[in-house]
């Protein structure tokens, strides 16, 4: 780690002329001696350089949405190009200049602000073995070397050993208890803000490769800070402290107020811009009369599902966006209220069916069951190449002939059937009937069939 920062050792001097400035102006109020004094100077050095890496995170937010788009056809390039490498690359370098994406705008943050993590740790390293640095030269390095916080020398580290702690007039629990505190939540500040990332701002509708690994990166990157920061001194895991909880605060500001598109965050601003668009019919500041614009713009097919949502829930309490990025009274609306009558009154209403009983459907299922047997009989007796006189007299021979045929024996027989049909429960008659299973007229067999 010494020698990763002495290759930083140009922007020691502009470093400690910062934390110099920043010790005066504390050091007046808590007294120059003090961990307050020491450590306020590292979180302002730490504010001054967020500040200055505003416009890279901007850079980096649009770079990792452009990413997120890019999956898709990076995806069919890969495949189509699996193999032929130097095709491949060629083919990505292309997307990349066609829709102007660098994937390393997504890391620029973190590599503009190593040079002064690096520059920083190069500093409190030299006030550990007692060396001068940059603008602090040997007053500043005894008050640097007495202050403490929470009963931890700036300079001391974790795996330091105790003669060297006890030469900065500190015990070895009491630096490992504040190191392991603070190691902790540098890793969980940074994990939280990677979930953050995944669970809120991310295109649900969009499956690539890039969100499994974002979302292996959220539980790595914990773990390596874990692993690193006991190699840190106090002053520098507050300066990576500082920095996380400012990704954290400024990425829940971004997500707050311009979300991916698609995600879930969207949804609940969206959802709170309509509520206040209803209760009030107009919109409230300028940003979101940019989002209003930006959904407008859009066609009916191009919008997500929150989007269609909205302008549907607009529609509703009767309004509509414009393209300049306000809302107006639907045509409806107006209408309505010069009638003096509610929006949801002037409605056409959906007329819904009467709901027939039990009873009446079992009778015009019978009905039906009659009407289609008719047309049975009606269809046989027109199939039929006989004439109507020779049927009428085939059928009444049969009949006779039956009749004669039987003997008292088959006629004792079918009243003994019959009485036993009569003789059915009460109960199965009524169970039939309740479960509308009735049989409706057996189709007659055709007369030349018989």
């Amino acid at each position: 780690m010494d020698t990763i920062a002495s290759l930083f050792s140009f922007i020691t001097t502009p470093v400690s002329w910062v934390i110099v400035q920043f010790h005066s102006l504390y050091g007046a109020i808590f007294g120059p001696d003090t961990g307050w004094a020491w450590g306020l100077s590292i979180v302002s050095l730490v504010v001054l350089i967020r500040i200055c890496l505003i416009p890279l995170f901007v850079k980096q937010i649009k770079s990792t949405r452009g990413m997120q788009a890019l999956q898709p056809k990076m995806k069919a390039i890969q495949e189509r190009y699996k193999s032929d490498k130097q095709r491949q690359s060629e083919e990505m370098m292309k997307l990349y200049k066609e829709t102007g994406t660098n994937p390393l705008s997504s890391c620029l943050p973190i590599i503009a602000q190593s040079p002064f993590f690096f520059a920083l740790y190069h500093v409190l390293s030299a006030i550990a073995n007692g060396q001068t640095k940059g603008y602090i030269d040997k007053p500043l390095l005894e008050s640097a070397q007495k202050a403490h916080i929470f009963g931890a020398p700036l300079a001391a580290k974790f795996l330091d050993s105790s003669d060297k702690v006890a030469a900065l007039g500190a015990t070895l629990t009491d630096v490992r208890i504040v190191t392991a505190v603070m190691i902790i939540m540098m890793s969980a500040s940074q994990f939280y803000t990677q979930r953050q990332l995944m669970t809120k701002n991310v295109d649900m509708s969009v499956k690539t490769p890039f969100m499994q690994q974002q979302k292996m990166l959220m539980y790595v990157f914990p773990v390596m800070f874990a692993v690193m920061g006991i190699n840190f001194p106090v002053g520098v895991l507050v300066y990576w402290l500082t920095t996380n909880v400012w990704t954290m605060g400024q990425q829940m500001f971004v997500i707050h107020r311009n979300p991916t598109p698609g995600s879930q965050a969207q949804s609940g601003l969206l959802e709170r811009m309509q509520k206040h668009l209803v209760t009030h019919g107009s919109t409230r500041t300028r940003h979101q009369r940019n989002i209003i614009k930006g959904i407008a713009s859009k066609e009916t097919k191009d919008r997500n599902d929150a989007e269609r949502k909205f302008i549907t829930t607009l529609s509703k309490a009767g309004l509509v966006a414009q393209a300049d990025g306000t809302v107006e009274k639907s045509d409806a609306a107006v209408a309505a209220e010069a009638d003096g009558i509610s929006l949801a009154d002037a409605a056409p209403k959906r007329q819904q069916p009467k709901r027939q009983t039990k009873a009446k459907r079992q009778t015009g299922a019978a009905q039906a069951g009659a009407t289609q047997t008719g047309q049975a009989q009606t269809g046989g007796a027109k199939g039929s190449e006989k004439p109507a006189d020779a049927k009428v007299a085939e059928e009444v021979s049969e009949e006779t002939a039956d009749s004669s045929g039987k003997t008292s024996l088959d006629k004792s027989e079918q009243q003994d059937a019959g009485s036993k049909a009569d003789a059915k429960p009460a109960s199965r008659n009524a169970r039939q009937a309740k479960a509308g299973q009735r049989k409706g007229q057996q189709r007659p067999k055709h007369p030349s069939k018989k």
